[in-house]
């Protein structure tokens, strides 16, 4: 585990639209663009091994802004290809608010970056107190057969309350402003509020604004 003094002011970032990364979970990721390449090796030359995922900010006018708050995921595992490309794994360690870009040397982006007001990343797992997991696998299960999705609801309903909502939120196919929304609740029980307004926002709107019962 991690500790704040870990944390370095400067992290590398990689501008992922949809892509979302949260503390504690795991994301794969397909790293064949030179300059990501070059991101990787550099990464893996330091102790700490850290890769910022942020999201493009389409809000802007400026094309290359980025929104402000990211998370930044430890390198787990990676494998390289035949032809050069990585196959690695992304652990969420924190998130982070983006200070300022630097006029960096590199080919990837650099930014100064505050851990403050993150606390529950580094600590112990979270637990949504009055989490209705019975609603929510039935929502799921809704959702999943609208979309002609298929999911393996035995390790659904055996994954413990933040392994199950950050899945969910990684996986599911929101639009990326969603996705920012997801990273920045400030707890497991606010994702989860937000994970379950998307869901049923989304069968709404392939339902004529039927209520859900």
């Amino acid at each position: 585990m991690m500790h704040p003094a870990d944390l370095p002011e400067t992290v590398s970032v990689f501008p992922l639209p949809g892509a979302l990364l949260l503390p504690r979970s795991r994301l794969p990721l397909h790293i064949f663009e030179p300059r990501y390449l070059q991101m990787l090796d550099d990464a893996l030359k330091t102790q700490e091994r850290l890769i910022g995922l942020v999201q493009p900010n389409p809000c802007q006018s400026n094309e290359n802004k980025l929104h402000q708050i990211g998370c930044a995921g430890r390198v787990t595992q990676f494998s390289e290809t035949e032809d050069g490309r990585y196959l690695i794994t992304l652990t969420g360690i924190s998130r982070f608010r983006i200070q300022a870009e630097l006029d960096a040397f590199t080919p990837y982006r650099r930014c100064n970056v505050a851990w403050g007001g993150f606390d529950r990343d580094l600590g112990k797992v979270e637990h949504d107190e009055g989490f209705d997991r019975v609603g929510l696998m039935k929502l799921l299960e809704k959702f999943f057969s609208s979309r002609k999705l298929s999911a393996d609801w035995d390790m659904l309903k055996d994954a413990n309350d933040e392994l199950l909502v950050n899945s969910l939120s990684m996986l599911l196919d929101f639009d990326p402003e969603e996705k920012q929304a997801l990273l920045e609740a400030p707890c497991l029980r606010t994702r989860r509020e937000t994970l379950v307004t998307l869901i049923e926002f989304a069968m709404r709107g392939g339902a004529n604004e039927e209520t859900l019962q």
